[in-house]
């Protein structure tokens, strides 16, 4: 049938989108599927996953193209286990990392998620247990990358958010 294989290759695309229209399109393809079961037809839902699925690729493929470039801080005592740090991260789901106060986690970090290809289907989240630092190490990545607070790297404390639809990083 012709809807199934549809939905099929659908499914094996959504490791390829933006992770809010993979979510989006997993819902309609599983209601497709339902009503598919029901003998309802499913056309214009799966015409909808599709079109989303190919602008989504898109989007993904520019902000690929748009990551910012950076250079690691030689003087942080994290930046000599990048390598290894970005195959973990490239590897693993969860990754932890320990090390001293001052060491370069916080700002060292999310620039590897980048390096390591995170960031392009939706945002590299840092959570900080006050709202001072997180506008502060918000301040200090967006610096270190060349832009502007609210562009590529933004910030989000109680009541008050400074984002962009086209940001990387979001403390």
């Amino acid at each position: 049938m012709k809807a199934d294989s549809l939905i099929r290759e659908a499914a094996a695309q959504l490791d390829q989108v933006m992770a809010a229209d993979a979510a989006w399109c997993r819902k309609r393809l599983s209601e497709a599927r339902r009503r598919l079961k029901r003998g309802k037809p499913a056309n214009r839902l799966l015409e909808q996953v599709v079109e989303r699925i190919v602008r989504s690729r898109q989007q993904v493929g520019e902000r690929q193209a748009g990551v910012p470039s950076f250079a690691l801080d030689a003087e942080l005592p994290i930046t000599a286990h990048s390598e290894e740090i970005l195959e973990a991260i490239s590897g693993q789901q969860v990754v932890i990392v320990a090390g001293e106060t001052g060491s370069g986690k916080t700002t060292q970090l999310p620039k590897l998620c980048l390096r390591a290809g995170r960031g392009a289907r939706g945002l590299v989240a840092c959570t900080q247990p006050r709202r001072i630092a997180a506008r502060a190490m918000a301040e200090r990545v967006a610096e270190e990358l060349g832009g502007e607070l609210g562009g590529a790297v933004g910030y989000q404390v109680r009541f008050r958010e400074r984002t962009s639809p086209s940001g990387y990083i979001k403390f």
